[in-house]
Parts: structure tokens; sequence; C-alpha cells
């Protein structure tokens, strides 16, 4: 089913804002409220990340979110059409106009019912569960590493909320490996 939708989602006859929209949910697994509200001063291209402001986050946390070049190649690509809005995936609305909005929070549940999907099959915040899963169980990464992407607030043995700068490293690699693996399974000839 993974792949079938991942092929959707590129075939999909929408705006190219919320096609990428799709494309960086899955790609970034971020709660739908910080997705459509990134900025392109957030956007670090010479680090490959986002630099998430507290504000945004639900734990109200700077979140730093490595970018894998899949990633960064549709945000990048988008500069052209967005790149006038201050937000990155803007409301398409917006574009040329004098308002200058995010994305609409039903952007992205719209389009995936007129994919065809219901809210029992597939959500924008479903994503994160979908990431979560297939990096513990498929690609093995230590949960600890997910639960820091994901911006879970984990305690240390000391008791202290968990340091989401922690395990940059392996959290790039990771990103870098799930977006691989999404390929992958786009690629395959699963349904």
């Amino acid at each position: 089913m993974l792949a079938a939708f991942l092929r959707a989602v590129d075939a999909y006859p929408a705006s190219p804002i919320v096609r990428a929209a799709l494309q960086l949910q899955v790609l970034l697994f971020l709660r739908p409220g910080e997705l459509r509200q990134l900025q392109w001063e957030h956007l670090d291209t010479a680090r490959a990340m986002l630099k998430v402001p507290g504000e945004i986050m639900k734990m109200k946390e700077a979140h730093l979110v490595p970018l894998a070049r899949q990633s960064l190649r549709i945000i990048e690509d988008l500069q052209p059409l967005t790149g006038c809005s201050r937000y990155i995936l803007p409301s398409p609305r917006a574009i040329g106009g004098a308002s200058d909005r995010p994305m609409s929070e039903n952007g992205v549940l719209v389009a995936l019912r007129a994919m065809g999907y219901d809210k029992e099959t597939v959500t924008g915040h479903g994503f994160r569960a979908t990431a979560r899963t297939f990096l513990d169980e498929e690609l093995r990464i230590r949960p600890e590493v997910i639960e820091a992407q994901l911006a879970h607030a984990v305690r240390d043995p000391q008791g202290r909320a968990y340091n989401r700068t922690k395990h940059i490293e392996e959290r790039t690699e990771m990103m870098q490996t799930w977006a691989d693996w999404l390929d992958g399974v786009k690629a395959s000839a699963q349904p």
C-alpha cells in the first residue's frame, strides 16, 4: 500500500505546493501544522537543515530537521514558485497576491481525500506513525534517534527533557536512509 500511495502522490494533479506538501509530509514527518508553517528563513541550505523555531513546534522547543537530498530538492524546486512568500508552502491563493499566509491546515487532507483515501486509511499526522514504524521495524534505527527526530519529549535517566540536538549525526543519516528507502519502495513492483 505504501508503494502505491507514494506513486499516487507523485502523479496527483495538484498544485506544485500541495504535491510538495504531501511529499515532504512523508519525508520529514513533522506535524502537519509545523510543516505548513515552515518559512524560508528556517532553511539552512549549506547544512541541509531546517531550523524550526519553538513557536511553531507543539512542545514549544526549537527543533532541527536534517534534510535528505530528496527533501532539499523538493524545497529548492519550490523556490522559484514560492520564494516571494515568507512561507515555503504558502496558501496557493496567496501567490502573487497581497496576502502572505501558510497553506491551509486542510490542504493536505483535502488532497488525500481527493486521491481517494479516507480518514481511517491516511491522515497528514499519520505519516509520523508510518515513519516511526518502518524506521524501527524495517530499518532497525534506534528508537531514541527516531523519537528525537519526531520531537517527542523523552526524558533521559537524569530526568531532563530530551536534548533535540542530540544524535544529530545519526538523525541526518537516518533521514537520508529513510528517503532512499522510500524511493526503493516507490520503485518496487509492489502495489
